[in-house]
């Protein structure tokens, strides 16, 4: 990635303030074919610091992130932008997935058609595109078909692109899961980039080691419930919540607390 100064970020810190954040959720609850996914989570994010969300598989760290982006509507509960520019809060957010989705184009042609999509001229198009194939490095791969990338470089077009459109709030979940140690080095120096630039990144990740290096703030969540919110320099020191400490020790969490039982169909089979 290049290293310039940054001032030649695209859309600096200094010229940005809160257009749709800060992002509330009260009490929010998430049901699907009757399990309770997300359990009564309150929590709110506020514009500047990077907050990374914490915890084993199937704590609803996805999901929490698609209630927030919008792609799925809370069972119970609220999720509310509480900005200046709330009536229109897709227009400020964007969110990378797992496994990046590219058109049959080349790289060049995928960061312009999403400009191009939200009502961008031509000329800013192309100034915008410039600068965000420099700052991801894929300046030299501009006109190769997306489909003949590496995963590696595939994720980079899709922060790419998603960075170009200038969102207050990018959300991104587990970026780096499937890229070798290269390519997740690369991917979050872009990270940093671009909450330089002034984006409120609000990620996932199981990886604790990457939280370590990119949180200002963590969530750590298990089973659909929020558990703990610190400040990433607290929770990597001590975290507060029993769990919390067992995970960040890398035990498994099943046993950990007398009170989390197992299943009933579990309770059987042994009885038997």
């Amino acid at each position: 990635m290049d290293s310039s100064a940054n001032e030649t970020l695209p859309n600096n810190v200094e010229n940005k303030s809160a257009r749709i954040l800060p992002l509330v959720l009260k009490n929010v609850s998430y049901e699907k074919a009757g399990m309770r996914l997300i359990k009564d989570l309150s929590v709110t994010f506020n514009f500047g610091s990077l907050t990374v969300i914490l915890g084993p598989n199937g704590a609803g760290k996805s999901l929490l992130l698609r209630l927030c982006h919008g792609l799925i509507k809370p069972s119970k509960g609220t999720v509310d932008w509480c900005g200046p520019k709330v009536s229109v809060p897709q227009r400020y957010q964007a969110m990378v997935f797992q496994r990046p989705v590219m058109l049959r184009r080349s790289v060049i042609a995928n960061l312009s058609h999403s400009l191009k999509y939200r009502g961008i001229n031509k000329a800013e198009r192309t100034q915008k595109i410039d600068n965000i194939l420099q700052h991801t490095g894929l300046s030299r791969l501009a006109k190769v078909p997306a489909r003949l990338l590496s995963v590696g470089e595939q994720q980079r077009l899709a922060v790419a692109r998603a960075w170009s459109l200038d969102p207050e709030v990018l959300f991104m979940d587990e970026p780096t899961a499937a890229l070798d140690p290269a390519a997740t080095h690369s991917l979050e120096n872009i990270i940093g980039a671009i909450k330089k630039s002034g984006t409120k990144i609000i990620m996932s990740t199981h990886d604790l080691g990457q939280a370590k290096r990119l949180a200002d703030e963590v969530l750590f969540l298990y089973r659909g419930r929020l558990l703990e919110q610190a400040d990433a320099s607290q929770f990597f020191k001590k975290p507060n919540n029993d769990l919390a400490q067992s995970f960040m020790r890398g035990e498994l969490l099943w046993w950990n607390r007398q009170e989390l039982k197992p299943p009933e169909q579990l309770k059987e089979r042994r009885q038997k």
